[in-house]
Parts: structure tokens; sequence; C-alpha cells
């Protein structure tokens, strides 16, 4: 059975970090791109962020670039987003999802496998 489980959410002041984390279970985590996503009521679910082995590479939406950090360890099934500096409007849900691609053109509807989501809230 496929599972994604996030965990590290948690309320922050502006300009604190969190690391999130994705651990997987049902598939074999190198051979799936994960990205993180997040989404505010009444949007469509944004990228953040996607770690690909297939590709080598990670992927940064402008808003969180040069902030967040994606990273994995296979060997664990998770798959990381450290988040620096963090901002009032990086408050929301915090979901990450998996497919069996590279990151390219990475979106929600790409994602095969999807988290139930943890909740990020940085106040002022």
């Amino acid at each position: 059975q496929v599972q994604l489980v996030e965990s590290g959410g948690g309320l922050v002041q502006v300009g604190s970090s969190l690391k999130l984390s994705c651990t997987v279970s049902g598939f074999t985590l190198e051979d799936y791109a994960v990205g993180w996503f997040r989404q505010v009521p009444g949007k469509e679910r944004e990228g953040v962020s996607c770690n690909s082995c297939t590709d080598c590479g990670s992927h940064y939406a402008d808003s969180v670039q040069g902030r967040f950090i994606i990273s994995r360890d296979n060997d664990k099934r998770t798959v990381y987003l450290q988040m620096n500096n963090l901002k009032p409007e990086d408050t929301t849900v915090y979901y990450c999802g998996a497919m069996q691609r590279s990151c390219s053109g990475y979106t929600a509807r790409s994602m095969d496998y999807w988290g139930r989501g943890t909740q990020v809230t940085v106040s002022s």
C-alpha cells in the first residue's frame, strides 16, 4: 500500500526555519520524483519544489528560491524540505506528492500519489 506521510509543520515566527519531512512506503523512492506543494483555500495547489533521481535535479518556485532546500535520503525513504527565512505568505498546508518521472514541468496534476499535508503557520 502506497503511503506518503508529511511531518514537521508548526507555528513559527517570521524569519524562522522549519524542516518538513515526507516519508514514503509502498514504492521504491529512487524511482520517483517527489514534489512539495502548498495550497491556500480557494486556490490551486502550487508547486514549491521538486527533486528527482532521474534527472538528478532540484527545482524551486521563484517565491522560495534561495530560502528553501529540498533533499532526500533514499535509505530512510524520506524527502525533506528545509524552509528558511519564513514569511507570513508561506503560511498554508504543505503536501508532498510522488510521480514516476522526472521533475521537468512538474505540476500537481503530474503526481501519482499524495500525502495528507502538514500545516505551516508563520506569525508576524
